[in-house]
């Protein structure tokens, strides 16, 4: 239902927009003025910039008033400069976590705000360097700004602004129409961007998209249609697409890899083993996705249905982490792609025939260089301390490498081509008997100890990254491991094992894990496991 401002008498429209930076809240505020003053009406905007752990975050805070009614009145309206918890009518966030933020700030309420905010994520700085997943709970956001919004309008607009090659700004400002949250009509909003005169068709037709989503939440009632905030995982047709590319001309190779899903596992980790199957043909080739089918199918068949396959599930999400662990290959592959190079082209906005180009800083140790060679080399430069020495006075720094430059692009791409020669090298036989002393745990516990089972399989969550963070990962997960047998006889052993990895995730100095593990073998048993 459009706004109606003089419901209760003459009192300013107030607006406010939580933006991050870079994603043009100042530009969807200058819209918005130019509108309302080209209706009639008088405008006050304001900024207050802030931190919000991702990149700079900015309040704007706009206060609009019919012209008339100040004519009526004899004087111009006061305005304030700053949005009060409380008193703001429409309240425009540009990623859900602002969206929550302003929720918390008290600047949504259920009797009065419209709160038009984008569900896609930009995760904070704290999120990204948690040692385990530290993202934030999107459901609980999502359910907070439900119950405190007068009326929600939720979507992805991120991804409705790129689907057509403009910015989010364009989104927003089309969901505002589409809300009918201010007293304009939509040929107002149009001719505002064809004033802008910048990137204009493909502004209209984000505009558009919104315009059209945001009806349609509206629809949906007070609270809007359900807001879905990610990704579904892909369909086995969209993975054979993606696999065909990377399969040699194999297609008859890729079916009957499909195929096999469906028939060797249960349904409910049939979404999960698609998109690991994916992940290990794009980390090295389809015998490799075979290998991760046949590991998990070994889980599947000591699984227990009555607890609707959870073990599988653990299994089938952690086991292709860890199959595709990060080497130096992986990462010079990554680095090297044209999807990367794409991507920050369009981060930064760079023009067609502007040049964009990228330094990668590395820092390879002893390490990482012999998990990259043949085993039996790898074992001679680790073991033998004149090689290890000589070549460790290549690794006492770090070194800039320009990714896009010639010479940067084949180190990289020459590094990445030594994927062909991956199941030789030493990282790959290690890693490879660790996944199966792993699984072979499992196994061997699921029917006897099912949770604890369960609490192995996410251990794994510890081992992640390279380098340094490997080490400490790696570390933790070890000591972890050396408790199970310890465990496994105690009724309480997979709460205790869960509470070990929480302890272990703590820190990075494993100081928590230190003090846990020392409290655990002091503490008597509460009751043992028959």
């Amino acid at each position: 239902m459009p706004f109606d401002p003089m419901k209760n008498g003459p009192r300013p429209i107030t607006l406010a927009i939580s933006a991050l930076g870079g994603q043009g809240g100042g530009v969807l505020s200058g819209w918005i003025v130019k509108m309302a003053e080209r209706c009639g009406y008088l405008a006050q905007y304001t900024s207050v910039p802030g931190v919000a752990q991702r990149t700079g975050a900015t309040i704007y805070y706009l206060e609009l008033f019919p012209h008339e009614e100040a004519k009526k009145a004899g004087r111009p309206p006061v305005l304030a400069l700053m949005p009060m918890p409380g008193d703001v009518d429409i309240v425009i966030a540009s990623e859900l976590m602002e969206a929550g933020r302003a929720v918390s700030r008290g600047f949504v309420t259920a009797d009065r705000t419209t709160l038009i905010a984008s569900t896609h994520r930009d995760y904070a700085i704290s999120e990204k360097a948690a040692m385990g997943d530290g993202t934030a709970d999107a459901q609980t956001v999502l359910e907070a700004i439900r119950a405190h919004a007068k009326h929600l309008v939720a979507f992805d607009m991120k991804a409705s602004a790129e689907a057509v090659g403009s910015v989010i700004s364009s989104s927003l400002f089309g969901a505002l129409a589409g809300a009918g949250a201010l007293p304009f009509p939509r040929e107002a909003y149009e001719d505002t961007l064809r004033e802008g005169g910048r990137m204009l068709e493909a502004n209209l037709a984000a505009f558009d998209a919104a315009y059209d989503l945001a009806r349609k939440n509206v629809a949906g009632g007070a609270h809007g249609a359900e807001p879905s905030p990610s990704s579904p995982l892909p369909h086995q047709s969209q993975l054979q697409s993606a696999s065909l590319a990377l399969a040699e001309g194999k297609p008859a190779a890729v079916r009957d890899m499909l195929n096999r899903i469906p028939a060797e596992l249960p349904p409910a980790v049939h979404d999960l083993a698609v998109e690991g199957a994916r992940r290990c043909v794009d980390y090295q080739d389809l015998a490799y996705a075979g290998l991760y089918l046949d590991r998990l199918a070994l889980v599947a068949r000591s699984d227990d249905g009555a607890r609707g396959f959870q073990l599988s599930g653990v299994v089938a999400r952690q086991l292709a982490l860890w199959m595709s662990y990060e080497d130096t290959i992986r990462v010079a592959d990554l680095k090297t792609r044209t999807s990367r190079f794409d991507r920050a082209r369009k981060e930064v906005r760079a023009k067609p025939d502007q040049i964009v180009y990228l330094t990668e800083f590395m820092h390879p140790r002893v390490r990482e260089i012999a998990d990259s060679l043949p085993a039996p080399l790898g074992h001679m430069v680790l073991d033998t301390p004149w090689i290890n020495k000589f070549v460790g006075r290549f690794c006492r720094k770090g070194r800039y490498i320009h990714s896009t430059k010639l010479g940067g692009f084949f180190l990289l791409k020459s590094l990445s081509a030594l994927r062909r020669i991956r199941r030789s090298t030493l990282r790959y036989q290690e890693e490879q008997a660790r996944i199966e002393r792993w699984l072979a745990r499992i196994e061997d516990l699921a029917g006897s100890h099912y949770d604890l089972a369960l609490e192995i399989g996410r251990c794994q969550n510890l081992v992640k990254g390279y380098g340094d963070t490997h080490a400490r990962g790696l570390g933790n997960f070890n000591r972890l491991m050396g408790a199970v047998d310890m465990l496994k006889s105690r009724a309480d052993g997979a709460a205790l094992l869960a509470e070990l990895r929480a302890a272990a995730l703590a820190d990075d100095q494993g100081q928590a894990l230190t003090e846990k593990l020392a409290g655990l073998s002091r503490s008597p048993e509460k009751g043992r496991k028959t």
